[in-house]
């Protein structure tokens, strides 16, 4: 793999470029990718997670040109906590699917068609990593933020709405390319959205066994142990989380 390229606007189509953070973690892959929609002759663009308040990356997004809007596919602080810096600087309103986070703008409706910079961007409310995610599709591409990672899976907060979530996008065109939130582009998302719904399936069966042998009473911590034996433990925690979601979800099934 070749080194990332901090500090460099890296266009991946006509219309979307890539600024990526340099915050590298196990959490943030190579780092978060801010991205940069501009439809053909457009005086302004749409920046879409900014990242953290980190001022060197965020005057670099100011330096692409004007800023029409800036949207936010989540809350978390690695997409959304530079948003307000950025707005200041650039003039620009915030919108997001969490109302709290808007500056002079409205709040993302499931659905909606946002137009600026020469584009039309077609919001999709994705929940599952967290309740506020949305993904944004504009022609063949769609951001997914933290829904769908470019390489490896994402943390879920509540694994009923992610597995909606990925029967939405398993819905797109064949070739809708995926511009996720870290990691690669990929150039199949239906295609990706159906290994991560296998992946989560299979995961679930993996829980369940597990509670057989440890109990209907089993924590977290302990069905990792079991389930995730196989992965760096440095990734147990966030490994802990999505096993809560998962544990939610099968207790919920039992009581229905």
């Amino acid at each position: 793999m070749s080194a990332p390229a901090y500090g460099v606007l890296r266009q991946v189509s006509p219309t979307a470029s890539v600024l990526l953070e340099n915050n590298p973690s196990s959490m943030t892959l190579e780092g978060t990718n801010s991205w940069v929609l501009r439809g053909p002759g457009a005086a302004g663009s749409v920046v879409v997670d900014p990242g953290y308040e980190d001022v060197e990356h965020l005057t670099l997004l100011a330096g692409t040109g004007a800023v029409e809007l800036i949207i936010l596919t989540h809350h978390h602080p690695d997409h959304a906590e530079g948003a307000p810096w950025l707005a200041e600087r650039v003039g620009a309103p915030v919108r997001a699917f969490d109302e709290s986070l808007c500056i002079d703008g409205k709040s993302l409706v499931d659905g909606e068609v946002v137009e600026a910079a020469g584009l039309e961007i077609t919001v999709l409310h994705t929940p599952g990593h967290t309740a506020d995610s949305v993904s944004l599709r504009t022609g063949e591409q769609i951001l997914t933020g933290d829904t769908i990672l470019g390489r490896g899976t994402t943390v879920l907060h509540d694994l009923g709405d992610y597995l909606r979530s990925l029967r939405k996008l398993i819905e797109l065109p064949a070739g809708t390319v995926g511009l996720p939130g870290h990691g690669p582009e990929l150039p199949d998302l239906a295609a990706t959205a159906r290994e991560y719904l296998a992946h989560r399936e299979e995961r679930l069966d993996q829980v369940r066994s597990a509670l057989k042998v440890l109990g209907a009473d089993a924590t977290p911590r302990q069905v990792v142990e079991v389930v995730y034996a196989d992965v760096d433990k440095a990734l147990w925690v966030p490994a802990e989380w999505s096993v809560q979601a998962q544990l939610d979800y099968l207790r919920s099934e039992d009581g229905e």
